[in-house]
């Protein structure tokens, strides 16, 4: 009887201790926190994921909570925000005074802050906490720290990754490696809109779009690029490592619209029709779920870096400027902060 009551007492502790170390069961959906309010995609991402028809991965994550963030140099932060975190309000989402408050509440993080200035600090205490996180365009407002936080994601060994929606147009992602009627891309002209915005390089604010669609297409391996500036419009030439060249046209006048021209092997074609967040939220949606990136870190420092050297070929009269430079200089700004 003694040895029956000693085994009852030893199955029922052993439960507990499975039970706490058991992951959570699978039917419940990640909690998600958003830090940054001043853009229409914190309402347009909620919507989506908090859709209570969702199915398959968007069924697997809800927002539950929000710290609002925002910059007052910037008025398409500062006089949109309060619209933005009403029209969240009404969803039912949780506003928190901090980020570390937030962090407390929720598994995953959407990091929208529509300023790329103060990623780096505000993605400091998300690795930390070692909770996935997306960080909404431009990943950050410099070259440097862009690649430190990459670099911080690694050290902490947390999951993280940065896109535009445009990457996820119908169709581009088969136009890359000769899976479409085009064949091997040989060459690409994307175009975006381009708005700019004195706090940023040129291209990070908005032309980040259309250079992030570029990509998609021709892939990370960029060697140079060459821009040539006028008030209506700017023209980057990229010569990848293999000799192709690819370009991208940021639209500041005229008709604006997303798109490219891909030229193949067998065919010239044009991009597929923008489907807007969806698809993008879907792919976060797997990412958080899964811990996987869909986009590798280096095909992001490679978008910021033809950026960042199209602004030096501009200072410079339109002088080639190769990425191998601006990297380095790059580098060197880290290493002085150190």
């Amino acid at each position: 009887m003694r040895f029956r009551r000693i085994a009852l007492c030893l199955f029922v502790v052993l439960g507990f201790v499975l039970a706490a170390a058991r992951p959570a069961r699978a039917d419940k959906p990640l909690r998600a926190g958003i830090i940054g309010l001043d853009t229409s995609h914190a309402v347009a991402f909620t919507k989506v994921f908090n859709d209570p028809k969702a199915t398959g991965p968007l069924a697997d994550v809800k927002v539950v909570a929000a710290y609002p963030g925002g910059s007052p140099d910037i008025p398409s932060s500062r006089d949109r925000a309060p619209g933005f975190m009403k029209a969240l309000g009404k969803q039912g989402i949780k506003f928190c005074d901090s980020i570390d408050e937030l962090l407390g509440q929720v598994d995953v993080v959407l990091l929208e802050s529509v300023d790329g200035r103060p990623h780096l600090e505000q993605v400091k205490p998300v690795f930390a906490a070692g909770k996935p996180v997306f960080i909404d365009k431009p990943v950050a407002g410099s070259l440097a720290d862009a690649i430190e936080i990459f670099r911080l994601a690694k050290e902490h060994n947390v999951p993280c990754f940065s896109a535009s929606s445009l990457r996820y147009a119908v169709g581009v992602h088969e136009l890359r490696g000769g899976r479409s009627p085009a064949g091997k891309v040989v060459g690409c002209d994307a175009y975006s809109p381009c708005h700019l915005e004195p706090h940023h390089p040129d291209l990070f604010w908005y032309g980040v779009h259309g250079v992030e669609l570029l990509f998609t297409v021709m892939g990370p391996e960029i060697e140079s690029v060459a821009r040539t500036h006028t008030e209506g419009t700017d023209l980057a030439v990229g010569v990848w490592k293999d000799g192709r060249i690819g370009t991208f046209r940021g639209i500041r006048q005229g008709k604006q619209d997303y798109g490219a021209t891909i030229f193949g092997s067998k065919r010239i074609v044009h991009s597929g029709k923008y489907e807007g967040y969806q698809p993008l939220v879907v792919e976060i949606a797997k990412f958080f779920k899964t811990g996987k990136a869909p986009v590798n870190p280096e095909e992001t420092l490679a978008i910021f870096a033809f950026m960042e050297a199209a602004d030096q070929s501009k200072r410079e009269g339109g002088r080639p400027v190769s990425i191998a430079e601006v990297m380095k200089k790059a580098q060197a700004e880290l290493d002085a902060r150190k």
